[in-house]
């Protein structure tokens, strides 16, 4: 498959997967921006590029596992992009007590490209039975 993308600045850098076989293309940080508010602080990591989703697919952001050394918690946990967006690619984390950041020219995150089926919804008045029923939060681990 390929994807359009556009470099918004000239240090941006093609994403590109690192080893044969991996899922997600790895994003390098062009540029941070640290906000901090009095209930939040956050860096959000430019990548300088944007990209050009088709129809039917959906691009999901993800953190890199080098982030379990950083303080740094995504945000949004999953990053969507939609096909209709063609703004830039960002990072945005919020952070812990001393955080170790990113720097410019690491690579930040990572994002895989899936398609997705289109969803219609049909009201009825009984679900069909299943082994969990209603069972949630832990239960498929109690008798």
């Amino acid at each position: 498959m390929k994807i359009k993308f556009k470099k918004l600045i000239p240090e941006a850098v093609v994403p590109s997967y690192a080893k044969d076989g991996d899922a997600g293309m790895d994003f390098t940080a062009t540029y941070c921006t640290l906000t901090d508010h009095n209930s939040y602080a956050y860096f959000e990591y430019g990548t300088g590029i944007s990209m050009e989703i088709p129809e039917g697919y959906v691009g999901l952001i993800f953190p890199r596992s080098s982030i379990s050394n950083t303080g740094l918690i995504l945000s949004n946990s999953v990053g969507v992009i939609d096909s209709g967006y063609r703004g830039e690619i960002k990072f945005r984390f919020k952070y812990t007590q001393n955080p170790k950041s990113y720097n410019i020219g690491d690579k930040i995150g990572q994002m895989i490209i899936l398609p997705y089926p289109k969803i219609e919804f049909e009201l009825v008045e009984e679900l069909s039975d299943s082994d969990r029923s209603e069972g949630g939060f832990g239960s498929t681990d109690k008798n």
